[in-house]
C-alpha cells in the first residue's frame, strides 16, 4: 500500500514539473514573438507632408535618373496652384512635379522630345476635353503630322504611390515605386514581338497598339518586396 502511495506521489510531482514547463515555454515563445514583431515594425516619424515647393521639386526629381537630376527642368503645379517651371535645366528630361491638389503621390520624367504630346494633352485638358477625346484629337492630330510626336522610343519614369508623405533626408516618397514608359507611335504587338497584355510584374508589354499613344509598359518589381 505504502509503495502505491508513494508511486502516485511521484506522478503527481511529475505531471506538475511536465505542465510548469510547458507553461514556461509558451511564455517564452510568446515574448519572442512579441519581440520579433517589435523588430520587423518600421519607423515612420521621420516622413513629412509634400507642403512646399521644395519639396515638390526633391520628389518629382526621384522620378528621373539619379545622374541626370542635378539638371533636369521640373515644372507643375506649385503649392499655389499655379502652372509653373518650379525648376530650371538644361539637360534631356524634364519632370512633371505631383500635383498638390490631387490625392496620392505621381511624378513623371519624360524625355524633350516628348514635350509636343505632353503639352498637347495638358492644353486640352486645362479646356476640359475628357479623356477619350483627348486621345482621339492627338491620335488625328499625329496621323496628320500636326503633332510631333518624337522621337521612337522617347522614355517616360513615373514614380508614384498612395501616400504623399517623404524622408526629406533622401526625398525617397513612402511606398513609391517605379513605372517605365517607351513610345513607340503606331506600333503593334506583331512589329515588337510584344504581347498586348503583361505576363509578369516585371515584363514589357505594349499598350494602345497601332495607335499614336502605342507604347512599351514595363513595371518593374519593388525592391522592397
Amino acid at each position: 500500500m505504502k509503495q502505491l502511495l508513494f508511486v502516485f506521489t511521484c506522478l503527481l510531482l511529475l505531471s506538475s514539473c511536465n505542465s510548469s514547463d510547458s507553461t514556461a515555454k509558451k511564455d517564452t515563445n510568446t515574448s519572442d514573438l512579441k519581440d520579433t514583431t517589435n523588430k520587423k515594425s518600421v519607423d515612420k516619424t521621420h516622413l513629412v507632408p509634400i507642403d512646399t515647393d521644395t519639396a515638390l521639386i526633391a520628389t518629382a526629381l526621384m522620378a528621373a535618373p539619379k545622374e541626370s537630376r542635378d539638371n533636369c527642368t521640373v515644372i507643375g503645379y506649385n503649392m499655389a496652384g499655379e502652372f509653373v517651371t518650379l525648376k530650371e535645366g538644361n539637360n534631356e528630361f524634364i519632370v512633371l512635379a505631383d500635383n498638390p491638389n490631387d490625392s496620392g503621390f505621381s511624378a513623371a520624367c519624360y524625355h524633350r522630345d516628348l514635350e509636343p504630346f505632353m503639352a498637347r494633352g495638358r492644353a486640352l485638358k486645362a479646356m476640359g476635353k475628357s479623356r477619350t477625346e483627348i486621345f482621339e484629337i492627338r491620335e488625328e492630330e499625329a496621323k496628320s503630322g500636326k503633332l510631333d510626336m518624337g522621337k521612337p522610343g522617347s522614355t517616360l519614369h513615373i514614380y508614384y504611390g498612395q501616400d504623399a508623405l517623404y524622408d526629406p533626408k533622401t526625398s525617397e516618397v513612402d511606398g513609391a515605386i517605379y513605372r517605365y514608359v517607351v513610345y513607340l507611335p503606331f506600333a503593334t504587338s506583331a512589329s515588337t514581338g510584344l504581347p498586348e497584355q503583361p505576363i509578369s510584374s516585371n515584363h514589357p508589354w505594349i499598350m494602345n497598339p497601332g495607335t499614336h499613344k502605342a507604347h512599351i509598359m514595363i513595371s518593374p518589381k519593388s525592391d522592397k518586396n
